[in-house]
């Protein structure tokens, strides 16, 4: 069994004070996923780079200093790393980070957030754009070469309507934007990828993995399902249990995300 957990930690030196050293220390996982770091490897605090004895893959923003960053980390030595994916554009943004591992490639992405009708918009679909692109590669390439592939993270993409509460309301905020689901959809139909913890939780609402600091959304459960593990469909098959890390309350939360474990059968 191998268990593998995404979370986005909304700045890990913020997130370090209200719980993650010790979340990071006690995970039971074989491979954790971080997003919005927004630190390079000197501003990461040393009880969280120490913190359960991780081996480390950090891709910081080199473009925008304090923003984004992902970060891969193993209990194992990666046979290899890559930090980007060919993209001039966005490859020092600190959104994309992947190593090998026995049998797997895997990749930690931060997807720009977007704001609908704004060139923060057009910025995300050309990450989209050339993102699907490299996806159907990797793949191709991983599996020509007897490994699976899973990109975990946050997508920023609520796919359908059980992903997100307020669906009605959100039809044209970025995250639920025609466009967008369909890029999803074309990611897990023509292209061959799976949405691993749909496939375990179908016909369901959720479970959600973001939830807005305003108002009570975290106490309603008004949230977004936006943490994602895709996968090639060799791995999806062997996913055994998947599950939301939801902080038993409001005030015991480290991000306004929670952690994604999904399980495998090796």
């Amino acid at each position: 069994m191998r268990t593998i957990a995404t979370a986005n930690v909304n700045g890990v030196r913020a997130a370090a004070k209200k719980g993650l050293v010790e979340w990071l220390a006690n995970v039971e996982a074989d491979v954790v996923l971080l997003q919005e770091v927004r630190a390079d490897d000197g501003q990461v605090p040393a009880d969280v780079a120490a913190a359960g004895g991780w081996h480390w893959l950090l891709a910081p923003s080199l473009t925008a200093k304090g923003r984004a960053g992902v970060a891969v980390l193993t209990r194992q030595v990666p046979e290899a790393t890559r930090i980007g994916f060919g993209s001039a554009e966005f490859d020092g943004a600190g959104r994309y980070a992947e190593a090998d591992l026995p049998g797997l490639t895997v990749a930690s992405l931060y997807l720009p957030s977007g704001e609908a009708e704004t060139p923060r918009q057009e910025e995300k679909e050309r990450f989209m754009a050339a993102f699907a692109d490299y996806l159907t590669a990797a793949a191709a390439k991983a599996q020509a070469a007897g490994r699976e592939l899973l990109v975990c993270g946050d997508w920023n993409i609520a796919h359908a309507e059980a992903d997100l509460k307020n669906w009605r309301g959100n039809k044209k905020t970025a995250g639920f934007l025609p466009q967008e689901r369909a890029w999803l959809s074309d990611l897990y139909g023509p292209r061959g990828f799976v949405d691993v913890v749909r496939a375990l939780h179908p016909g369901v609402e959720g479970p959600y993995s973001w939830w807005s600091y305003r108002g009570r959304a975290f106490d309603n459960d008004t949230g977004w399902r936006i943490d994602l593990h895709v996968a090639t469909p060799g791995l999806a098959a062997k996913a055994a249990k998947a599950w939301v890390d939801r902080a038993p309350a409001h005030d015991q939360r480290w991000s306004d995300h929670a952690p994604v474990l999904v399980t495998y059968d090796h």
